[in-house]
């Protein structure tokens, strides 16, 4: 079936999402180890990414873990630049398919207050037709609750729709449900993709 609809994931794909990289170089590698294999880092911003609140969260888990605090008010104050760089050839392929009349919607794992903070430094992903922000939805991916609600949503065939998602467990949940799919590695991987399912030209795809 041709395709109705993109969908974008954000993290990793729009702009980067490396907190143990950015801890690594803040506190030092070793450190940042201990940070991460003492406290479930990833578990508590799942909670978050479900509609949690970020400070709240933030606050229990110094609470649980008192010996980080420093390190959870670096995680919570600096936020944005684990959320970081821009991947600009990605943005200029969403506004490429929005330039052509193609619909283009976010689905990602996000807090709500994380998101406000990602808007500031990133205007452009108010740039969506429908944007499926899970702490709106209190579901994450790969859950099959997620992928239902946005058919639901936007109304189109699940064989029409073109996700793409770092992350071969979400891609694997969308290609169950009848998605079409590419995990993404990179742009220009993704690029070729849409070039390839007669979105976009070459020359509109660089």
């Amino acid at each position: 079936m041709a395709v109705q609809a993109v969908i974008f994931d954000i993290g990793n794909l729009l702009i980067g999402w490396q907190p143990e990289a950015f801890f690594d170089r803040v506190i030092g590698q070793d450190r940042s180890a201990a940070f991460f294999a003492a406290i479930p880092l990833h578990d508590m911003n799942d909670r978050v990414d479900r509609g949690e609140s970020f400070h709240g969260v933030i606050a229990q888990t110094k609470t649980a873990y008192p010996d980080w605090e420093d390190e959870l008010t670096v995680w919570e104050d600096r936020w944005i630049e684990m959320a970081s760089p821009a991947i600009d050839h990605s943005v200029r392929l969403l506004r490429a398919l929005r330039r052509v009349g193609v619909p283009v919607f976010a689905l990602s794992n996000l807090g709500n207050e994380t998101l406000v903070i990602a808007e500031r430094e990133y205007p452009f992903l108010e740039e969506f037709d429908h944007r499926y922000i899970s702490g709106e939805m209190g579901v994450t991916k790969p859950d099959p609750r997620i992928y239902k609600q946005v058919e639901t949503h936007c109304g189109l065939p699940a064989a029409s729709l073109l996700f793409t998602d770092d992350r071969a467990e979400n891609i694997s949940a969308a290609q169950a449900r009848g998605w079409q799919t590419h995990l993404f590695d990179g742009p220009q991987g993704l690029a070729r993709r849409l070039v390839d399912a007669g979105l976009l030209t070459p020359e509109a795809a660089e």
